[in-house]
């Protein structure tokens, strides 16, 4: 049983699922088969997916870096997916100690795994939930045992908009998730493009996952930021947003943007 009430026999295997997909493609071990033949599929018709989902990652580390050092001590991540060390806590702690961490996901089996994290740090929650009912999240015990709304903290948002259909409003979700912060919070949102390839295959892959992808040109996903102060060099490819050595061959094939926001006062 899962501290949110789900049984490991509640975890769907019969479909793909995204958290599941993503942790095979950066070595992970906790997946089934139907997530691992979705993954093969997606490296076969987009081959630069398994370094793209790397860069992302590296972006996400990168990112979390910077609004520690921005003095942000609470983060809110939405789409956490497994477990990959070093996770969020890890990369935030090394900067500060004292940062707190809400991980949200969807999936039971994340909830499932990362409930392990808890073990290591009082500091961390995760939750069961679904970004497609922000008050939900910004409601749930698990979350406001840690996060105090009436400090700074860094949203993220890393590889799971693009999960939202148009028909979820997706500036809706993340409008709501933001106005719930204070004044010098920061957004982190990474989402996936088709802008330097067609990646039709790719999104058919995801038909038969549990969530669809839906991929968005950089002048819609910049939409997301609108009313924010993008810090430099704005919404980029993850692999250029603040590299800190040089980034991987291939880079400009990635077809993730990334960016970070900080919220005015």
């Amino acid at each position: 049983m899962t501290r949110d009430g789900f049984r490991a026999a509640d975890i769907d295997t019969s479909k793909p699922h995204p958290a599941r997909i993503y942790d095979y493609l950066l070595g992970g071990k906790d997946n089934y088969e139907v997530d691992r033949d979705a993954a093969d599929q997606l490296a076969d018709v987009a081959p630069e997916v398994r370094i793209g989902v790397r860069a992302n990652r590296a972006f996400m580390q990168r990112a979390v870096k910077y609004v520690v050092g921005e003095g942000v001590r609470q983060i809110l991540d939405v789409g956490t997916g497994l477990p990959t060390s070093p996770n969020v806590h890890e990369i935030a702690q090394e900067v500060a100690p004292d940062v707190r961490i809400a991980y949200v996901d969807n999936d039971p089996i994340v909830n499932t795994h990362a409930n392990a994290l808890l073990s290591l740090n009082g500091a961390t929650s995760v939750v069961l939930a679904d970004l497609r009912d922000p008050r939900a999240i910004l409601e749930h015990p698990g979350v406001r045992q840690v996060i105090d709304f009436d400090r700074p903290v860094a949203l993220l948002l890393v590889a799971v908009v693009h999960f939202l259909t148009e028909a979820d409003e997706p500036e809706r979700i993340v409008a709501t998730l933001w106005d719930a912060l204070p004044a010098g919070s920061f957004l982190v949102l990474s989402h996936a493009t088709d802008d330097f390839a067609d990646r039709s295959e790719a999104q058919a892959v995801y038909t038969k996952a549990t969530a669809t992808l839906n991929l968005r040109s950089r002048d819609r996903i910049e939409r997301f930021f609108e009313g924010f102060d993008l810090v430099e060099p704005g919404l980029a490819q993850v692999p250029y947003w603040r590299p800190e050595g040089t980034p991987p061959e291939e880079s400009e094939s990635i077809g993730f943007y990334g960016g970070v926001a900080r919220k005015r006062a």
